[in-house]
């Protein structure tokens, strides 16, 4: 086969490649290691969800494979120095998820700095509900300048927060921090004067355990943490002493690693560390993007001068941009049926 599809594609976009290559769609393979060796002996392309891993072992099963293609970014499961060895492309859609996991920030932020509402959503009584706090007016600090921070800073602007910023690999007097209107302070700054922490840091092999007790002795008291990166960023024991002493109040973090709050580890069963399974990118918006990305990255290798003839139909090649913007005007306004329209037509 041409293409073997582990992870789902939207109907419209899935219809676009049926049009122009062989495809199959095995869902059940991503749990069943020795069937898919076997079926991608032969397969030039493949999509494959965030669990399957692609190592140098992989490939020796994939002789014909052009292709490693994820709907989702990540840095821990694709070699890709063997996959560049061999001429594999890998695709991500890079920018497909930046909007849908800013606003993941932003409604963690609301949801921690109004805590009450679960409690009387829960149906206790008001005397038992927890008093909130209003966005505006508090101060959020950025640690990291990722590209999903490029879109929750204007978001956060326009509630009336006060935003202040580290990355350390951005340079204090850089344009960006100008551009988005963030303060830059130091590391201890930021934990000292925040009220609540968003994370949003490229992870490397180097910040592993990087969140440690020395940097969390500079919480603000009562502090608040959402976060989207990579949870191997944290020392468990240290965020875990963190919770417990009151330096952070509550912590909200988006498809941490399975085994980072497991039973026998530091961070096992503490009420205020709230977990969520990578909830950041499941939207319906950030899957027709993605889809639709892999779908003509996929098409343009197989089938490398057709791409002239189409007429530049759904071009989403801006999503190789990691400053993407998304500037279409109202995508709640539109209806599942309707984005295949507006894919075929963008360019």
């Amino acid at each position: 086969m041409e293409v073997l599809l582990l992870d789902p594609l939207v109907p419209e976009a899935l219809a676009w490649l049926q049009e122009r290559h062989e495809v199959s769609f095995r869902p059940e393979l991503a749990d069943d290691p020795a069937e898919l060796r076997k079926s991608t002996y032969k397969t030039r392309a493949i999509v494959l969800p965030p669990h399957v891993v692609v190592s140098s072992e992989f490939l020796d099963f994939a002789p014909k494979l052009e292709i490693v293609a994820r709907m989702q970014i990540s840095s821990d499961n694709t070699d890709l120095n063997a996959c560049a060895r061999r001429n594999v492309r890998v695709l991500q859609a890079r920018s497909a998820t930046v909007r849908s996991n800013a606003e993941y920030l932003l409604y963690g932020l609301l949801m921690l700095y109004r805590r009450g509402m679960i409690s009387a959503l829960l149906g206790r009584k008001i005397a038992q509900v927890r008093m909130g706090r209003e966005l505006s007016g508090s101060t959020v600090g950025l640690l990291g300048l990722a590209p999903v921070a490029h879109t929750l800073a204007p978001m956060l602007r326009s509630l009336g927060v006060r935003l202040l910023g580290y990355d350390p690999a951005v340079h204090h007097a850089a344009d960006i921090w100008d551009k988005l209107k963030v303060e830059p302070v130091s590391l201890q700054e930021l934990l000292n004067h925040s009220d609540a922490i968003s994370l949003q840091m490229v992870y490397a092999s180097r910040f592993r355990g990087w969140i440690n007790e020395r940097m969390l002795n500079h919480c603000k008291p009562g502090q608040l943490w959402v976060g989207v990166s990579r949870s191997s960023l944290f020392d468990a024991e240290a965020l875990a002493l963190a919770l417990c002493d009151g330096r952070i109040d509550a912590c909200l973090l988006d498809g941490a690693n399975p085994q980072f709050a497991a039973e026998g580890t530091p961070l096992h069963g503490i009420p205020n560390l709230h977990l969520t399974p990578r909830l950041g990118s499941h939207t319906r918006e950030a899957k027709l993007r993605a889809s639709w990305y892999v779908a003509h990255r996929m098409h343009e290798t197989l089938s490398p001068g057709s791409m002239q003839n189409e007429n530049r139909l759904s071009d989403f090649s801006a999503l190789d941009n990691i400053d993407y913007q998304d500037t279409t005007s109202d995508p709640q306004a539109v209806s599942p049926s309707q984005w295949s329209s507006i894919a075929m037509h963008r360019g």
